[in-house]
């Protein structure tokens, strides 16, 4: 098959192209960089340089590939998360998860593909109620926090516009948060997530009772490769097999990098000196279930926990 990347040379773009050349595709990475270019070349798939945010550009990179399933793994994160700047850190990724995916699916419309495949999020977007750990079928939060607002909106926005959309063969995949190579979560160390657990400036606010859903860089390559040919369209979770609260996996990761236990401060210094979103990350959200990815993508992740993952030496 044809397959557009949009979004190549992004953390997951640069372990996805070449799994899908690897797995006999014709790749095209769409990237607005022409630095970028030979990365793509380099992956194996053919560069086209567009600027996400431009329509006709979208619209012409996309008539001229002219593919059978469009890859949208369109974001603009780089550097340190704030945590107290959340809605400002995530603005462009936003116009992204918005304008971006618009563009792209009109472009899907006018060249007649078939099927679109879009990258989302599993964690902190859920309801902060029931149990601690959600299926595809779980709601949404109808309230989110302030905080977290505009980013909850644009990422509904996504996945309405792809899975409402009927036709075409949408899926969402709904990623833990990444670790590995590339991302913001990795021992080398320049990594800045990593070295404030290592200097203590990453505490456990409150009870810590927030679950987190991770997956590795490289196994939510391969569930969005498998995506490409195959499973229903819909919402799938992209989640290692181990969801845990904060209060379990922060020192459990400390200990497995040799760091000092973390600190605890109580919630409400937590959200002064953090802000509103760390104190519902760290408190409230919510995990996610791998069980449909598995049952309908015939996927497994090579490390079932971000501790494992540690331990084999690669994160």
């Amino acid at each position: 098959m044809k397959v557009f990347v949009a979004g190549a040379t992004g953390a997951i773009g640069r372990q996805l192209l070449p799994r899908l050349v690897e797995a006999g595709h014709e790749v095209v990475g769409m990237t607005r960089s022409e630095e970028k270019g030979g990365l793509i070349w380099d992956l194996g798939a053919r560069p086209v340089i567009a600027d996400a945010l431009d329509p006709e550009a979208v619209g012409q990179a996309v008539s001229e590939a002219a593919p059978d399933v469009i890859v949208h793994q369109l974001t603009a994160l780089s550097g340190e998360l704030d945590f107290r700047r959340f809605e400002r850190t995530f603005a462009a990724t936003n116009r992204l998860r918005t304008e971006g995916t618009d563009h792209l699916l009109s472009a899907a419309r006018a060249a007649g593909v078939r099927r679109f495949v879009a990258q989302s999020f599993a964690g902190w977007p859920f309801e902060r109620a029931g149990g601690p750990i959600k299926t595809e079928d779980d709601p949404l939060d109808p309230e989110p926090p302030a905080a977290l607002r505009t980013t909850s909106a644009a990422i509904r926005h996504l996945e309405r516009a792809v899975t409402e959309t009927d036709w075409i063969e949408g899926i969402v995949l709904r990623y833990g948060g990444f670790y590995g190579p590339g991302t913001s979560v990795t021992l080398d160390p320049e990594s800045e997530q990593v070295e404030m657990i290592r200097k203590r400036k990453f505490p456990i606010v409150g009870s810590g009772a927030g679950v987190w859903s991770f997956i590795h860089i490289a196994d939510a390559a391969e569930a969005t490769a498998l995506a490409v040919e195959r499973g229903r369209p819909g919402i799938y979770h992209v989640v290692d097999d181990s969801p845990s609260p904060v209060s379990r996996w922060l020192p459990e990761f400390a200990e497995a990098i040799d760091a000092a236990p973390p600190r605890r401060v109580p919630r409400w210094l937590g959200r002064i000196v953090a802000g509103q979103a760390a104190a519902v990350m760290m408190t409230e959200i919510r995990g996610a279930s791998n069980a449909k990815a598995r049952r309908e993508l015939d996927w497994r992740p090579r490390y079932p926990s971000l501790i494992d993952a540690v331990e084999a030496g690669q994160v």
